[in-house]
């Protein structure tokens, strides 16, 4: 079987990565130049067991590296084991308020404990217990520091949730893990606001190398959060900030990973999937485009090959549009030209457009036999 070009453009040349240590997240590496993860967290009850791993199946279909459970309760604890067992990519426990549930993720086999400082009670009074025992079991921690938990102390010195604030939050924390000999660490500060995001994340990266995790955090429903994380994230990574991200929508966790990995791919950060290139719409139409993008992209969910398929509307950009794609339409007049790699290979009528495009595609996928 040979292989087949699939005619997509060069990727980008990629920013210069900001150096950080590496760890290694189960089979994941982050951090040292490893290409950026993308994760999520499951919306189940950790305690259900097969629940969770079937979203755990779906978000790993959709693209997701690592996966974060969340242990607010013993028998969330106590179904850990079956579930890093079980799970397809690298499970990351979430602890909040209990620190034993800390101790009980890591015998279970997680591989990583995500803690938050401010959430624990004296938490850090237990570092060095925690220290000792992830480092005996070779699994990293993860710092997470959100604004809405922020440790009450640097509230008091600051007054809100700043950068500074943040930042200063999380580098005393892992000062504490420093202490007794463990740098198996990855810091997230996390704020609703991508600008004061952005800001806590270049003080960290001008004043440690631990990888940083990228999250806005309530980023709000699908539409306004994916724009606000697009935003934060281009930024950052756009200048070597960043080695993991979680995109956190009011949505399903499997378009939480979509989003992620369209953002990483927009900035030439991951290998292009499927791209839907089509017009925004104006006076020249003579075609309901927002509908029938909608129909092409709905026709091509879950197509496995990374084509670029141009939905165009009029005479104007259209050609030229359907031309640059693997597969293209120009609209218009009840009919749509079907182009293929540049070249016109047929006219159909409006209604069978997308089952053209389709066809076409499959075609100029199916690998030929020797």
């Amino acid at each position: 079987m040979t292989t087949i070009d699939l005619g997509l453009p060069a990727m980008p040349r990629t920013p210069a990565r900001r150096p950080t240590r590496r760890i290694q997240v189960g089979n994941v590496p982050v951090g040292g130049g490893a290409p950026i993860s993308v994760q999520t967290m499951t919306t189940t009850r950790t305690a259900d067991v097969d629940a969770t791993l079937q979203q755990i199946a779906e978000v790993t279909a959709a693209g997701c590296d690592i996966v974060r459970v969340a242990v607010p309760s013993a028998d969330d604890a106590q179904a850990l084991p079956k579930i890093a067992a079980r799970s397809p990519i690298p499970v990351i426990a979430d602890i909040h308020f209990q620190p034993r549930y800390v101790f009980a993720a890591i015998d279970a086999g997680c591989a990583a404990v995500r803690v938050n400082p401010g959430n624990i009670k004296k938490f850090d009074d237990k570092v060095r217990e925690i220290s000792v025992a992830a480092s005996a079991a070779g699994i990293p921690i993860r710092i997470g520091v959100n604004a809405g938990s922020l440790d009450q102390r640097l509230l008091a010195k600051h007054g809100r949730a700043t950068p500074q604030a943040l930042a200063e939050s999380a580098l005393w924390e892992c000062s504490l893990f420093e202490e007794h000999g463990f740098t198996d660490l990855k810091i997230a500060v996390k704020h609703h606001d991508p600008l004061t995001m952005i800001a806590a994340y270049r003080i960290l990266s001008e004043r440690c190398d631990y990888p940083l995790h990228l999250g806005v955090t309530e980023a709000g429903p699908a539409f306004q959060g994916s724009i606000k994380s697009a935003v934060a994230f281009g930024v950052l990574l756009g200048e070597g900030i960043g080695d993991t991200i979680r995109v956190s929508l009011s949505a399903p966790p499997v378009e939480q990973v979509k989003a992620g990995c369209h953002i990483l791919s927009s900035l030439g950060l991951r290998p292009r999937k499927l791209e839907i290139v089509s017009c925004p719409g104006c006076g020249r139409l003579q075609v309901d485009i927002h509908k029938l993008a909608t129909q092409v992209e709905a026709a091509f969910d879950g197509f496995p090959h990374p084509l670029r398929v141009a939905v165009m509307g009029c005479v104007v950009n259209g050609p030229g549009e359907a031309r640059e794609a693997d597969v293209g339409v120009s609209s218009g007049n009840g009919k749509g030209q079907i182009f293929v790699r540049g070249k016109v290979v047929r006219t159909v009528p409006e209604s069978q457009i997308v089952d053209a495009l389709i066809e076409e595609a499959l075609h100029l996928t199916q690998s030929p036999t020797d």
